[in-house]
């Protein structure tokens, strides 16, 4: 039985977000194919993710100087203790899916404020003679994205800046099988916007089901 992280990153609901909605056709498909697995929904938008300011770095130095939890201020330890919760809570799980729009041709700042709070040396990478070295070398991930234009080719292209983040935070950590699954064009071809949602659904579905496989599987496939 694996473990997964369904982590999403959109203020608003599946019935108004596309790619909320192509979350949760793929969610429904791995669940099919792995009825055993447990999912955990992170949805970043209600939760408690503290910025890398001040009092972390304050923490941090202080922890690395060898006083304890006790030594720290109040605001430090509680900062510091919840950055360590959502670290330990990613390195636990097996699978990622990742759920974001094309925002600003990113994605939405908090989860950049997740990213930060998971690229932690010890945990996530660890540094060697060589240079830094992922840690999560069994893991597997996915990237659900909705573009309202095309970005997969063509002169936008170059501007699309999520999935290409996410791409190498993935392979900083070292993780093997990282796939994108986008529903784009609808904005741009509102004529054609159901078919290319439905499209893209299919697709979901059929990568779901891939993914629903044990990683070691995809990763040798």
């Amino acid at each position: 039985m694996a473990k997964v992280l369904y982590i999403t990153a959109h203020p608003l609901t599946e019935t108004e977000s596309y790619s909320l909605a192509l979350g949760r056709a793929f969610l429904d498909s791995y669940r099919q194919a792995a009825p055993d697995d447990e999912i955990v929904h992170l949805d970043l938008y209600k939760m408690e993710i503290p910025q890398i300011d001040a009092d972390i770095f304050s923490g941090w130095g202080k922890l690395r100087q060898g006083t304890d939890m006790a030594g720290l201020t109040t605001e430090e330890q509680h900062k510091v203790k919840r950055l360590g919760e959502l670290v330990d809570q990613f390195v636990a799980a097996d699978k990622y899916i990742f759920v974001t729009p094309l925002w600003n041709f990113s994605f939405p700042p908090v989860m950049k404020a997740y990213v930060d709070a998971i690229c932690v040396a010890g945990k996530t990478f660890r540094y060697t003679e060589q240079g830094p070295v992922g840690q999560l070398t069994t893991k597997a991930a996915v990237h659900i994205q909705a573009r309202g234009g095309v970005y997969s080719e063509g002169p936008a292209a170059a501007m699309e800046m999520g999935h290409r983040y996410l791409t190498a935070i993935m392979q900083f950590f070292g993780v093997p099988s990282f796939e994108g699954v986008f529903v784009e064009g609808h904005n741009a071809d509102p004529a054609h916007a159901d078919l290319i949602r439905a499209k893209a659904t299919d697709h979901a579905r059929e990568v779901a089901k891939r993914f629903a496989q044990p990683v070691r599987n995809m990763v040798h496939a």
